[in-house]
């Protein structure tokens, strides 16, 4: 058997933990446990940021349901208590901050298009509808007029 030719070769120490090993072909680090350390260090990402989801609200909780029977309303209930019958979905609402009623959306903007307008409003002819500056909540305080309640 003949000697080796690299007599004055040393044997490498890992980059990670120091130890000497001797490599097999191209074999950088002393074991997977030091691979996997380097390969961590070299790919360290930050934290991600924690995302907060906002709690949703469901679309129901916020839906006006009339009972076709007793013609009650209700915010959020689908299913009457009285007359133990569902109820119909009237539109989105809220309670009115006056009289704590449920108030639908489309009951309050209707009180606000003109009823002098001559003969049915078609695509063509229809003119779009101002409701500049009323929001969701001025247009619930609107509903004390629409119930004859005097203004403040």
């Amino acid at each position: 058997m003949s000697p080796s030719r690299n007599d004055d070769e040393t044997t490498p120490a890992c980059p990670v933990c120091g130890n000497p090993f001797t490599p097999v072909r191209r074999q950088r680090y002393c074991g997977p446990a030091c691979r996997q350390a380097a390969w961590r260090a070299r790919h360290n990402q930050p934290a991600a940021a924690t995302i907060t989801v906002p709690h949703t609200r469901r679309r129901r909780d916020g839906t006006v349901y009339g009972c076709p029977d007793c013609e009650q309303r209700y915010l959020g209930e689908q299913w009457c208590p009285d007359c133990q019958r569902p109820c119909r979905r009237i539109d989105i609402g809220g309670l009115c901050p006056h009289c704590e009623e449920p108030v639908a959306i489309s009951d309050l903007i209707d009180q606000h298009v003109p009823s002098s307008t001559p003969g049915p409003r078609t695509r063509q002819n229809q003119a779009p509808m101002k409701l500049e500056g009323v929001g969701v909540q001025g247009v619930l305080t609107d509903h004390r007029h629409a119930t004859g309640e005097p203004a403040v």
